[in-house]
């Protein structure tokens, strides 16, 4: 799809004309070191940034280079990374940063193809490090994003991911890629109605009652103190519901994924 100039220069006013007064103060936005940039935008996958803001301060104070996130234990990773959920994303980046340093000689590469090798990272994220700490002028398409090329572009018919990137692609005035994503993310997040807010929801199974609820509950009891298994599982029964079966599913499963290690009949977090 090919834009006409005018409109695409139409588009760019109206964006940047309403993030003038708009804008977000967001600690991130301060910093190009990636991997500040990089711990950003994994935390605030699936999480609002109301809740990921002080999270990621206190990460960062915590960790605050990649050197000292890739030589921290798992388990203090995953304390710090209490009330996140979605904990695998805290493994990601830990590996992430461990592969940084092995690798890279802690340096974050500057290619969209050494980016995306890294765990966790696709195409977003590999673009949204390149865009915010290097300013690239490369287009990024997040969920915001889309959803304001196919209100803008499309009518809010559902486009292909081919279709809404080469719209992107258009979009980005160049030298001012930095500006205008943040703008963009801006206007998705604060003035853009989104459809999926005027849709009907649809029933879904009560939070409490899913296996993450459980996963995190597990992981919350043993970021206080370790637990004998049969302690653990007592404790859990008693606590959450379940029984002794079904939490010990649980914790194989956390235990291959790397959330949680057993030594000597001992559950605790990874050291």
């Amino acid at each position: 799809m090919r834009l006409p100039s005018q409109t695409v220069k139409r588009f760019q006013k109206m964006i940047f004309v309403w993030w003038k007064t708009n804008k977000r103060d967001l600690p991130w936005r301060h910093t190009s070191d990636p991997y500040k940039i990089l711990v950003s935008e994994i935390m605030l996958q699936q999480t609002q940034v109301s809740r990921g803001l002080p999270k990621y301060l206190e990460f960062i104070k915590q960790f605050p280079t990649v050197s000292s996130l890739a030589t921290a234990s798992t388990g203090e990773i995953l304390r710090v990374w209490k009330g996140m959920g979605y904990n695998r994303r805290a493994l990601y980046i830990q590996k992430t940063a461990q592969k940084i340093v092995a690798d890279f000689h802690g340096v974050f590469p500057q290619s969209e193809q050494q980016l995306t090798t890294l765990p966790g990272l696709g195409k977003y994220t590999a673009r949204a490090v390149l865009v915010f700490a290097y300013k690239k002028d490369i287009a990024m398409v997040d969920t915001n994003i889309r959803q304001i090329i196919t209100h803008f572009f499309f009518q809010d018919v559902l486009q292909s991911e081919k279709g809404i990137q080469e719209v992107a692609d258009e979009l980005v005035p160049k030298g001012k890629s930095w500006e205008w994503h943040q703008a963009l993310m801006d206007y998705g997040a604060l003035k853009l109605e989104r459809n999926d807010k005027k849709a009907v929801k649809k029933k879904s199974k009560p939070f409490k009652e899913t296996n993450r609820y459980f996963r995190g509950r597990v992981l919350d009891t043993l970021r206080e103190k370790s637990y004998t298994e049969e302690m653990l599982v007592h404790s859990l029964c008693k606590a959450y519901g379940k029984d002794k079966v079904f939490y010990i599913g649980l914790l194989e499963k956390l235990q291959a994924e790397g959330l949680v290690e057993k030594k000597k009949n001992i559950w605790k977090l990874p050291e």
